[in-house]
């Protein structure tokens, strides 16, 4: 098909400019301004990185796995290889391999190299810390649906977070078919008899290397934070299920992703190999051992065409209950308390979900959207949600639309923690639009509509609002803006130091099955509580076209 050969064509002229980029950065590894007490000597050698302006310690680029690469691929991660003599941390290592995002796009900062070869992490530490003390460490996870995402993109940065007395640290971890392809014969030769979910086992990988290092660095391996948004959000999900990551992280943040709601539950082992041999099919090879000699850019290719919807068909490589990593369903881990028992800080934002009902302008289209819908539970919904005229249904649709989104998912999260967890648990809702540049245009964003959109907190909580003008200004930061800021990343580090976000400014309340407050971060910082009748109705509902009801994952995830 013309369409196929000329989006393979794309992804292979895309692979080969970033690694001619990240073969170019590579060619003299000079650290202009090398950290006085280097090297730092971990279990696989010595490591020296770089100071920032700002006095803050730089490690980027720590390999924390073996490279994922020929044999290798779709295997779990395995221990990287010693070396002799220092190694230099000095700059990122590329993103693990994935399609490519356009360049006018919301949350695009620059083109990124990109490999298979990509499990380390970036380690921003605190330029000192006093004698005998240790400082809390947060890992991030980064969204993308899974298929996209990298621990180098600017809005990820731990520069500002690390000033404040955090070690901040990311990490790579494989994506879409290399990161979650399941396969039969991949299940037969594994030693757990299990395939798929090797992006969530890089996860782990991440973890166990802090554990062992990061006291090297000046961390605290018992103040372990992870925090992620979207599909990092439900990697830390995943993460507080699986009885793989016990013990080695103590708190989690997770911003708009989960996984206990209706119909959230992941597909079946059966079912994630079917992925793998539809791929096969489509790649035109005999065996698992043909697979891992196929080039990279045409497994990309063939998953673009997934995506597509094309004639591959809609395939999607995700996660599944694979015997070890997910022996269970997450929802029967929760229900038997079973789950890594930690001190939670997850949330949503107010605008981040949309549908028809959303979109609706008119009493008539919204009983219409509500039929699409709910069907013979459409006359309860609209007890929940009346209108009594035309005026009222964009503010009810959004309302509806919201909490029959993440909103429920972040619920679901919670009640599925204070059931039988007795650790505390703290929900946020994020409502504060951004203030963009008069006259920007922003290809999958309207700033007059967006509102507090998808992972529009990200840089309020990481302090990384001034990456958003590094190409081209998109963003008119107020004062307002700044101090918000400034309020929720204290509540983060208090979080991560402490597992309690309460600080002067921010004094959240404890979620409870009988309060269900939560926190909103807005135009003012103040409680809130769920309207309990609305969302136990979207509890037992999975609401299409809502960001976190099975919807589609955008490039700005």
């Amino acid at each position: 098909m013309q369409h196929s050969s000329s989006l393979r064509a794309a992804v292979f002229r895309a692979l080969l400019a970033t690694t001619a980029l990240w073969m170019s950065g590579t060619q003299a590894q000079i650290v202009e301004s090398p950290i006085p007490d280097d090297p730092v000597a971990i279990d696989t050698g010595s490591v020296s990185g770089k100071l920032l302006a700002s006095g803050v310690r730089a490690y980027f680029g720590v390999p924390f796995a073996a490279p994922p690469t020929g044999d290798l691929r779709w295997r779990e991660p395995q221990p990287r290889e010693s070396w002799k003599g220092v190694y230099n941390a000095d700059r990122f290592a590329p993103e693990c391999i994935q399609i490519l995002r356009p360049h006018n796009i919301n949350h695009y900062f620059g083109e990124e190299a990109t490999s298979e070869d990509c499990l380390y992490l970036n380690i921003w530490a605190p330029a000192s810390l006093p004698q005998g003390v240790k400082a809390p460490v947060i890992l991030w996870l980064y969204g993308g649906g899974l298929s996209i995402g990298s621990a180098s993109m600017p809005n990820y940065g731990g520069e500002n977070l690390a000033k404040k007395g955090v070690i901040y640290i990311t990490a790579g971890y494989r994506v879409g078919a290399f990161g979650f392809m399941a396969h039969p014969e991949l299940t037969a030769t594994s030693p757990h008899h299990a395939s798929g979910n090797y992006g969530h086992l890089d996860q782990v990988a991440a973890l166990q290397w802090i554990q062992r290092n990061i006291e090297r660095f000046g961390g605290d391996p018992k103040r372990v934070t992870v925090m992620g948004q979207s599909a990092g959000a439900s990697s830390a999900f995943s993460l507080q299920a699986s009885p793989l990551a016990k013990g080695l992280f103590q708190r989690i943040v997770g911003m708009s992703g989960g996984g206990l709601r209706a119909g959230s539950d992941p597909i079946s082992q059966n079912e994630a190999e079917q992925s793998g041999l539809e791929l096969q099919r489509a790649l035109k090879v005999g065996s698992l051992t043909d697979l891992r000699n196929v080039p990279a850019d045409r497994i990309l290719a063939a998953q673009a065409e997934f995506q597509l919807g094309g004639t591959a068909g809609t395939v999607r490589f995700r996660p599944n209950i694979d015997a070890h990593f997910m022996p269970r369903t997450p929802r029967e881990i929760f229900a038997s308390g079973e789950q890594n028992d930690v001190p939670l800080l997850i949330g949503f934002t107010r605008d981040e979900s949309g549908n028809d009902l959303r979109t609706a302008r008119s009493i008539d289209e919204f009983n219409t959207a509500a039929k699409k819908y709910f069907g013979d539970k459409t006359d309860q919904f609209l007890k929940l949600y009346p209108v009594r005229s035309d005026a009222e249904v964009p503010s009810a649709g959004a309302t509806a639309v919201r909490d029959g989104g993440m909103a429920t998912s972040m619920r679901s999260w919670a009640l599925g923690q204070v059931a039988k967890g007795k650790a505390a648990t703290y929900v946020y809702m994020y409502s504060h639009p951004h203030s963009y540049e008069p006259g920007v245009v922003i290809a999958d964003l309207n700033p007059a509509t967006a509102g507090a959109y998808h992972t529009s907190e990200v840089p309020f909580f990481l302090l990384t609002q001034d990456v958003y003008n590094r190409i081209r200004r998109t963003r008119a930061w107020t004062d307002y803006d700044r101090a918000l800021a400034n309020k929720m990343s204290d509540a983060l580090v208090a979080f991560a130091s402490t597992g309690d976000p309460t600080t002067g400014d921010v004094k959240p309340p404890k979620f409870t099955v009988r309060t269900q407050e939560f926190t909103e971060f807005g135009d003012e910082i103040r409680a809130r509580r769920f309207d309990v009748k609305r969302m136990d109705f979207f509890s037992t509902v999975n609401m299409p076209g809502a960001v976190g009801a099975g919807a589609p994952r955008t490039p700005r995830d």
